[in-house]
């Protein structure tokens, strides 16, 4: 008997540094691609006219935004339900294929349309090496963030660290000088020389590590009956960017561009802070489809984990906002601390927005997903509107509220699911062997 509490005690001791290592390396890709991100930026903006920047950054915004619109939610099928070992090469060669099929298709559209909604970036269309690239850029940033969730789902988060942090941070910081002779469009060569290394590294050590090989067989691959999970995810991270996308131009419209400009560097900072609780919920979702039948032992560890790593650091953020806003001039420190102090005690409503969804996910609650998102996008949007003329502060508390009434929505959904069916939340679910990628890993 005391053999086998041993040997559930070493089991348990594993599962929890699986969570902790994961969560490590997903934090470090994260803050390692945001701090040469920066200094990408400050060697761009010395090398390149503020013309030319901008209208990079609207090509690099809308390469972004491509490649994430034809992800489908596959990156999160892909690690909820992973297909058993045999199929699980058809699997991600579909998802593949799928998803740059798609990007494709968008990115063609896009460029195509120009003249309609930025006549100004019409010159990439009519310059064909400038529309391939583009295309291709876009192609291999949706690839490489499929692909991440792939190291996810196989427990293998610190290649994440060094592909797409570091090695596509540096492929980047490498570029801006060679091309500066193409202007604008060398910028966007500099990111998406990024993009393209990372893609094809990660399929290179996808098939070392991981032993994949393209296989365009669809028997047993479970993307088909698993197509209803995609759509509400593809669904809920729409809801999600909604947001993001629409608060920036309540900003500018109701208190000015230079207003927009302390709204933009507050909330990137506060997005390195939020990265924090959604590394942690990545490494949860990873390792609740790793081993269904632990869903609620994680959901409780992975809590006291987001608590106590959100608490301290939103505290630091909020007492040292000016120090750190000092770094991009004394107007910043002066006008964006309040804002910061707002995001970084909303902080804390994001993480538990964040750990949340991913709850929700393992458990499948698909339309509450929905809803709690709708909930996130409504709130938020609806009070920066009501909220933006008493100041730039009130658009933060109008952020964070849109978290807590979402967090607090999908807390009660989770609640009554657990009341409803407490026998579900203690045995493993039905389907196939619910490790696959463990299989996977024997070919390393």
């Amino acid at each position: 008997m005391s053999e086998d509490k041993g040997g559930h005690a070493r089991a348990q001791e594993r599962e929890r540094d699986h969570v902790y290592r994961s969560s490590f390396f997903l934090m470090a890709s994260t803050a390692t691609t945001a701090g040469l991100g920066f200094v990408f930026w400050v060697v761009v903006a010395r090398f390149y006219s503020p013309e030319q920047v901008g209208l990079a950054t609207s090509l690099i915004s809308a390469t972004s935004l491509i490649s994430y619109l034809s992800l489908f939610g596959l990156n999160s099928t892909l690690i909820r339900f992973p297909a058993p070992a045999p199929a699980r090469n058809g699997q991600l060669t579909q998802s593949i294929s799928l998803v740059g099929a798609v990007s494709f298709m968008i990115a063609a559209a896009y460029l195509l349309c120009l003249p309609l909604y930025a006549p100004k970036l019409v010159f990439v269309r009519d310059h064909l090496p400038a529309a391939t690239a583009f295309v291709v850029f876009c192609i291999c940033a949706a690839v490489s963030q499929l692909t991440f969730s792939v190291f996810v789902s196989a427990r293998l988060a610190h290649q994440n660290a060094l592909v797409y942090g570091l090695l596509q941070g540096l492929v980047k910081l490498a570029l801006p000088v060679a091309l500066v002779g193409y202007g604008s469009v060398g910028i966007l060569g500099s990111t998406g020389g990024g993009f393209a290394v990372t893609a094809l590294v990660s399929l290179f050590l996808m098939h070392r590590r991981l032993g994949f090989r393209f296989d365009f067989r669809t028997r047993g691959t479970r993307l088909r009956e698993q197509l209803r999970f995609s759509v509400a995810n593809y669904v809920t991270s729409l809801l999600n960017l909604v947001p993001q996308l629409a608060i920036p131009l309540i900003v500018l419209h109701q208190l000015g561009a230079a207003a927009a400009g302390y709204y933009y560097v507050a909330f990137q900072i506060a997005s390195l802070l939020n990265s924090v609780s959604f590394s942690i919920g990545e490494a949860l979702f990873a390792e609740g489809s790793n081993d269904p039948s632990r869903i609620g032992p994680l959901l409780r560890k992975t809590a006291l984990v987001t608590a106590g790593l959100m608490v301290p650091a939103a505290a630091v953020v909020a007492a040292a906002g000016g120090l750190i806003l000092r770094l991009f001039g004394g107007s910043y420190a002066a006008e964006a601390r309040p804002l910061l102090i707002a995001f970084a005690l909303g902080a804390l409503a994001v993480a538990l927005s964040s750990w949340s969804n991913f709850a929700l996910k393992l458990t499948r609650q698909i339309g509450q997903l929905i809803i709690n998102n709708s909930v996130h996008a409504t709130v938020s949007i609806s009070l920066a509107f009501l909220w933006a003329p008493r100041g730039l502060v009130w658009i933060g508390w109008a952020w964070g509220a849109g978290n807590l009434a979402s967090g607090l929505v999908a807390l009660g959904a989770l609640l009554t699911h657990r009341r409803r069916s407490p026998a579900a939340a203690q045995e493993p679910e039905p389907g196939p062997d619910p490790s696959p990628s463990r299989a996977m890993e024997t070919n390393r």
